[in-house]
């Protein structure tokens, strides 16, 4: 253990912050303005359970309203407390800059375990947690639009949005006033793989340029690298999924909270993901070396570690230990700015969360757009696309008549070029989009200044000036 003492999760942020503000010529007062949470409100409020009144306590913290609606995710878990609320929404501020979501910097949170209640009670608490932000207009599609995180999902985002619009019965964008809602409730085909499908454009975007694999010391492509996934959540179990079976890359470890399983050949992600829902975890999984510490398996040889579940699991106790040369942070804050530090003395490129998770905020962006444009994407222009494609086919079926059939179309082209854009490839397409521009803006400053020598400094270095930027112009 080293003799430093380990920053706190908003401490990490903030000090992560200061490191790239030095590199700034930023005036002092509006650092300062940038740095700190505007606001956050604490609730309490009583549901009726099981005969009796129980009390819960929740949070919203707006960190930055440069521009509005702010947005993010609502969390349930029993560690949720302020300080943790305002570094995550700190990190959403800079999060939507970098990728240029236009959005402020939210978050919100709920001390509770979802697994300790029944669906209807969960139901209860929900719409209650909903009522007590909405009344005060941290939910509203114009001012604070949350979204899911740890511990919620479609089925919390569809209570929210249904409790915001028996409040709200003639609001016609009421649909906008969160995202992340199951796709009969006015979502988008795309959400729910949102985050790991960013974690893997990011991947494959890092693998585009051989100056960024040498500093990591990898080569060649994301085929047969060796990856570790830490969390087999939402997140983590699509960033593998995507991994394995469109990139060629082995899942040689998987770590749960029940332990952790390791097969150097690879494991089969959809089939651990299904050992976990019937089984409540990975202990007792057949076609795998099973591990009842799965931490170990952060220290365990691999080309890329994916920390997907909670902050702070790489830290001074263990980052000495910790072999990969490439981590990305699919999860938020899972690297702490002291173990950031060990890491980088190591030459282990890191993929900062600020970039690596923001496939959620992206394509939320996108269903908010298409509530409060109340269309399908893909809907005016998919079967136009489609009749200007018959055009190129027939014209190239009367050459080939034409020639004498001194030619053929491949089997499968016609189709695959016949067939319009629908909204999930449309979705896809804009997160990729989003994804290397990102990224490319964050490469550039890295590798452009002496001063800066790593993604997560260029990251905040990128955002940071974008958030200043947009105070300027309100003439602040």
């Amino acid at each position: 253990m080293s003799s430093r003492t380990e920053p706190s999760f908003r401490e990490s942020v903030d000090l992560m912050f200061n490191r790239a503000v030095k590199l700034m010529d930023l005036p002092p007062g509006l650092e300062e303005k940038i740095r700190v949470c505007n606001a956050t409100y604490t609730v309490r409020f009583g549901v009726r359970l099981r005969g009796s009144m129980h009390t819960f306590v929740g949070y919203r913290s707006v960190h930055s309203e440069h521009m509005e609606p702010v947005k993010g995710g609502i969390r349930y878990a029993t560690g949720v407390n302020q300080d943790e609320v305002e570094a995550l929404a700190a990190l959403m501020t800079y999060k939507c800059a970098l990728v240029e979501a236009p959005f402020g910097g939210s978050k919100g949170g709920l001390c509770i375990d979802p697994r300790e209640y029944e669906e209807h009670e969960l139901e209860l608490i929900t719409r209650r947690f909903a009522y007590e932000l909405a009344k005060r207009d941290l939910i509203n599609p114009s001012q604070n639009v949350p979204a899911p995180d740890m511990g919620t999902g479609e089925r919390e985002m569809a209570w929210i949005a249904d409790q915001y619009a028996r409040m709200n019965t003639t609001d016609i964008n009421a649909k906008a006033c969160v995202t992340g809602k199951p796709l009969n409730a006015g979502g988008i085909a795309g959400r729910v793989e949102a985050t790991g499908r960013g974690v893997q454009y990011a991947l494959r975007e890092f693998f585009r340029y051989e100056e960024d694999k040498a500093a990591a010391g990898l080569t060649g492509k994301l085929d047969g690298k060796r990856v570790i996934v830490q969390g087999l959540g939402n997140v983590g179990y699509h960033a593998a999924k995507f991994l394995s079976e469109e990139d060629g890359s082995l899942i040689t470890g998987i770590i749960e909270r029940d332990g952790g399983l390791f097969s150097a050949d690879g494991l089969d992600v959809e089939a651990v993901r299904n050992w976990i829902v019937k089984h409540g975890g990975v202990s007792g999984y057949p076609d795998a070396q099973y591990m009842e510490d799965g931490s170990v398996l952060l220290e365990e040889e691999c080309d890329i570690l994916i920390p997907a579940a909670l902050e702070g699991v790489i830290n001074l106790s263990n980052a000495e230990r910790v072999k990969a040369p490439l981590i990305i942070e699919a999860a938020n804050g899972p690297v702490t700015a002291g173990a950031d530090e060990i890491l980088r003395d190591k030459g282990c490129v890191i993929i900062p969360d600020m970039y690596a998770n923001a496939g959620g905020v992206t394509v939320s962006y996108f269903e908010w757009v298409k509530n409060l444009s109340h269309i399908r994407f893909g809907r005016m222009q998919r079967r136009q696309e489609e009749a200007r494609h018959q055009l190129v086919i027939d014209e190239l079926q009367r050459l080939d008549d034409v020639l004498g059939n001194t030619w053929s179309m491949s089997p499968d082209f016609k189709d695959k070029y016949l067939k319009g854009a629908g909204e999930l490839e449309l979705v896809r397409s804009g997160l990729d989009d989003t994804m290397r521009a990102a990224y490319q803006s964050m490469r550039e400053v890295w590798h452009s200044r002496d001063d800066v020598t790593d993604l997560r400094t260029a990251a905040y270095l990128v955002s940071i000036d974008k958030v200043a930027k947009s105070y300027h112009a309100k003439g602040l």
